[in-house]
């Protein structure tokens, strides 16, 4: 769900009617995180039904968002204690000066995101003047102005369709748009179709998407050892992944309703992040594959396509102080 991916994988949304079952965090022990149909991010589901929440006193509750934009503004608005959401979707509201931090990268999309087309659009030259569906200020949003721009084109050449991943889906399977940004499943099933193919994927951009938890400073502050037990959790959910990928496959499937066989063949293109991923990740910016290697790259694509006011110290939305102690065990 993976620019992994920016602004929305929708800050800048207006007032939204969120669920009943998003309430505001307290000092409660129980931690509310939104999470959104995306691989890496469905894999909280297997932490939650192998019981590695409870074996490392991590109290936490799954909040799921049929629309991943809603809960970046659930976020932001301090309506969830956390939120998997993206590194470029993090950028906008910590330069807002919202006190979010960002405490693990669940994986980096390796495939998973994608530009679809019809067969028609053999180049992006071809895109000019065409419609595309996409979650507008999303990840998918980025990762167009990206590719555009790549291939000497703007936003303004194409004519942007706002609407949720699924319903992009649609839409273009249905014939009304002529492309769609989104990421798996949504591009397995155009795949599958035959009625659409990939003129970019985030393979293509290593590193640039990376999938990660977002959370309240103040949140931390009262829940830090719920925060890290879900850290600890995290690491045994990557592990166990990799050992069992059919029963995991299982689980996350069923959380999609989608038969396994189907759901199994997105995890080539989300690279799921262990310990060590999580340390190079966090560190310094002379590591272009870090999250302070690729911020001035993604920060200036959000700049310049006005998806960012203002600028921030990107250093300071970063926490590696949990997955440090999360490492001492």
């Amino acid at each position: 769900m993976q620019l992994p991916s920016l602004i929305s994988r929708n800050f800048f949304a207006a007032t939204l009617c969120l669920s009943l079952l998003v309430a505001a965090p307290t000092a409660h022990a129980t931690i509310k995180v939104g999470l959104s149909d995306w691989p890496g991010w469905v894999a909280w589901y297997v932490a939650e039904q192998k019981g590695f929440f409870k074996k490392y006193g991590a109290d936490v509750k799954l909040v799921w968002f049929a629309n991943y934009t809603d809960s970046i503004s659930a976020l932001s608005a301090g309506q969830l204690d956390a939120n998997s959401q993206t590194w470029s979707d993090t950028m906008p509201p910590l330069a807002k000066g919202i006190a979010l931090k960002t405490i693990l990268v669940n994986d980096n999309s390796a495939g998973n995101d994608a530009l679809m087309v019809s067969p028609k659009i053999k180049s992006f030259a071809d895109l000019k003047g065409k419609s595309i569906a996409l979650e507008q200020f999303s990840v998918s949003h980025f990762l167009l102005s990206m590719a555009l721009s790549k291939n000497g084109m703007t936003l303004k050449d194409i004519k942007i369709i706002n609407m949720s991943a699924g319903d992009a889906a649609a839409a273009f399977l249905a014939g009304r748009v002529d492309a769609a940004v989104l990421w798996n499943p949504w591009v397995s099933k155009i795949q599958s179709s035959g009625k659409g193919v990939a003129l970019l994927t985030s393979k293509e951009v290593p590193g640039m998407i990376s999938d990660l938890l977002v959370a309240q400073e103040k949140s931390i502050k009262a829940n830090r050892k719920d925060f890290i037990g879900m850290i600890k959790a995290w690491y045994e959910t990557e592990k166990f992944i990799r050992e069992h990928q059919d029963e995991a496959v299982k689980i996350m499937s069923h959380v999609v309703s989608m038969p396994a066989a189907e759901y199994k063949v997105f995890l080539p293109g989300t690279k799921f992040f262990n310990e060590k991923d999580n340390m190079q990740a966090f560190g310094p910016a002379s590591d272009a594959t870090s999250l302070l290697g690729v911020a001035p790259s993604v920060s200036k694509f959000l700049l310049d396509n006005k998806l960012m006011e203002g600028t921030a110290d990107f250093a300071k939305g970063l926490d590696d102080s949990l997955i440090k102690e999360a490492a001492k065990r």
